[in-house]
């Protein structure tokens, strides 16, 4: 027979997100326990994206944050949470360049990369197949760039923001070429939950998980300074913009048009011959 002490016992849900500014703000109502979650007990892990595809590849995690363009390769694993994506609409990953270049070099070019994993990547190599590549961590592509040792960058996070400042210049803007070419918004990052946990369980997690998306913008400022001691030494005003690039009304819902932008995204990538199988995109709910 169970004593009261077991029948009180929370489930553990293991939640891992990225430190970058928008993620940890995104999920400050529940990683500082201002949430009454009932009975469910959320341990969370902050890892950098690059690392968390590879672990969604393992099922490692209850609720993890993907690239889009991994979601392809852990489907079977899991579905898409409703909520907590980024999503650029008309604005997304740059390539950026120390001397003047068009779009139509990118064909010709080495570019730093922040993951082969990554949307960025994926929606480049949607854009032109046949630029050569080295891997470089997110943080120091613009050093690579400043010293030749790439002709161009592949940036995602902050480096969007102050990529003039360190003397470079913008080749191409992916979201709002995608944009252009679709109409839709441009995907990056979403966050999934392990099908083995069972609807039921699947979406009451979700629901906590969203309100503390609302909670975080309903106590703006809090969420932002909990956020700030991940933010990289970025100053508070960048860090501010960054957020409200990322953590914005698509966030809180992907509305009909983003979801769109995900299954067309997955379907290009397909298409083109960088993702081997069909992805079937499936949403909590």
């Amino acid at each position: 027979m169970e004593t009261a002490v077991e029948q009180q016992e929370p489930r553990t849900i293991t939640v891992a997100h990225s430190p970058d500014s928008d993620d940890a703000f995104m999920f400050y109502g529940l990683a500082t326990n201002k949430l009454e979650t009932d009975g469910l007990k959320f341990e969370h892990t902050l890892k950098d994206i690059q690392s968390l595809n590879e672990d969604a590849k393992n099922g490692v995690f209850d609720v993890t944050a993907v690239s889009f363009h991994a979601y392809a390769y852990v489907s079977d694993k899991y579905a898409l949470l409703p909520h907590g994506a980024s999503i650029g609409d008309k604005y997304g990953p740059i390539v950026v360049s120390k001397d003047t270049r068009t779009p139509e070099d990118i064909g010709s070019m080495k570019i730093g990369v922040p993951g082969e994993l990554t949307s960025a990547f994926l929606a480049l190599k949607i854009y032109n197949p046949n630029f050569e590549y080295e891997v470089i961590p997110f943080d120091e592509i613009i050093a690579a760039v400043q010293q030749g040792r790439v002709d161009a960058g592949l940036l995602i996070h902050e480096g969007q923001l102050f990529y003039k400042q360190e003397g470079l210049d913008k080749v191409l803007d992916l979201g709002e070429w995608w944009f252009e070419e679709t109409g839709l918004p441009l995907p990056m990052g979403g966050n999934v939950i392990r099908r083995e946990l069972g609807e039921e369980l699947m979406v009451e997690v979700s629901k906590h998980l969203r309100r503390s998306i609302v909670y975080s913008m309903e106590n703006r400022e809090d969420a932002l300074a909990y956020a700030m001691q991940f933010a990289r030494d970025m100053p508070q005003e960048l860090a501010d913009r960054f957020v409200a690039m990322w953590v914005n009304e698509l966030t809180l819902d992907y509305t009909d048009r983003a979801r769109e932008g995900v299954r067309l995204l997955l379907e290009k990538g397909f298409e083109r011959g960088i993702i081997p199988h069909r992805v079937d995109v499936e949403f909590v709910g």
